[in-house]
C-alpha cells in the first residue's frame, strides 16, 4: 500500500501520509472547475500534494498552495511537490486552517478540499491516522468559515464530502454567503446508493446545475463518464 502512486504525469509517494490516495481525491482533482482560469488555489489539508499536482497538471494558475497540519504528511507533500514537472508554482505550508485563515491577507480563485469525515463509526488506535480520516479535526463549519475569509470575490470553492452531509453543509455555507453552483452524485455502480456529493460554491446565488456519475458498472469496468473524468491521471485509463 506505501508503494508510490504513479500518475500519467507524476508519481506520488504516500508512505508518510495516513490517508493513502483513493477514489475521492481523484475525483475531486478532475471535477473541480478550472474554467474561470484561476490565478491562485489553494488546497486545505493537503495529505500527499495530490490535489495540488492535478490542479498543476490541468491549469495555468501561477500561484498553486497547500496547507498540511500533520508533520509527515506536510514533509511528504513538500517532497511529491518538488519532485514534479510544476515544482514553481506549488508551496505548502505547515500549519493549521485556523492559523492560516487568521494571517494570510491574500485570496484565492480556487479553494479545493477533500476534508476528513466519518466513515467508520470508531476511532483507529492510529492518532495520524483519525486527525486525517476524521471531521472533528476540521469541522465542516470551521472549513466553511475559513474559506469564506480565504476565498476571492469571484471565486469558486471545490470540496467532496458524504451524500449524507450535503444538505448541512449547503445549509453551514449559506450562513456565510456561499451557494452551490454545481453537484455531481457519485455511485459506485448504477444499482448502489449515493455515496458521496462533488459541490462547487461562489458568493454568487445562482441555479444549481446537478448531474450524477456512477464509477463502474461491474467490478472494474469503469463506466464512460468515470473514464474520461480520470484519464489523464490513471495510467490504465
Amino acid at each position: 500500500m506505501n508503494s508510490p502512486f504513479q500518475f500519467k504525469q507524476f508519481t506520488v509517494n504516500q508512505d508518510q501520509c495516513a490517508m493513502k490516495i483513493g477514489t475521492d481525491g481523484v475525483l475531486l482533482g478532475a471535477w473541480a472547475s478550472i474554467n474561470h482560469k484561476p490565478f491562485s488555489i489553494l488546497d486545505i489539508g493537503a495529505g500527499t500534494g495530490v490535489l495540488g499536482l492535478m490542479l498543476a497538471q490541468r491549469s495555468h494558475a501561477e500561484v498553486i498552495e497547500a496547507l498540511e497540519i500533520d508533520s509527515k504528511a506536510y514533509e511528504q507533500c513538500v517532497d511529491n511537490f518538488e519532485q514534479s514537472p510544476w515544482n514553481d508554482r506549488l508551496f505548502c505550508f505547515h500549519a493549521s486552517l485556523k492559523e492560516f485563515a487568521e494571517e494570510i491577507e491574500d485570496t484565492y480563485d480556487l479553494i479545493i478540499c477533500n476534508p476528513p469525515f466519518y466513515s467508520e463509526d470508531y476511532k483507529t488506535k492510529s492518532t495520524q491516522r483519525d486527525l486525517a480520516r476524521f471531521q472533528d479535526a476540521m469541522p465542516f463549519e470551521h472549513l466553511i468559515e475559513s474559506v469564506a475569509t480565504l476565498l476571492s470575490k469571484t471565486g469558486q470553492f471545490s470540496v467532496i464530502i458524504p451524500f449524507s452531509e450535503e444538505e448541512r453543509f449547503k445549509t453551514l455555507a449559506a450562513t456565510f454567503q456561499l451557494f452551490p453552483k454545481r453537484i455531481t452524485h457519485v455511485r459506485g455502480t448504477l444499482s448502489s446508493d449515493i455515496k458521496r456529493s462533488l459541490m462547487e460554491f461562489s458568493f454568487v446565488n445562482t441555479n444549481v446545475e446537478i448531474s450524477e456519475l456512477v464509477i463502474e458498472t461491474s467490478r472494474h469496468q469503469y463506466t464512460n463518464d468515470y473514464i474520461n473524468l480520470t484519464k489523464d491521471f490513471y495510467l490504465k485509463m
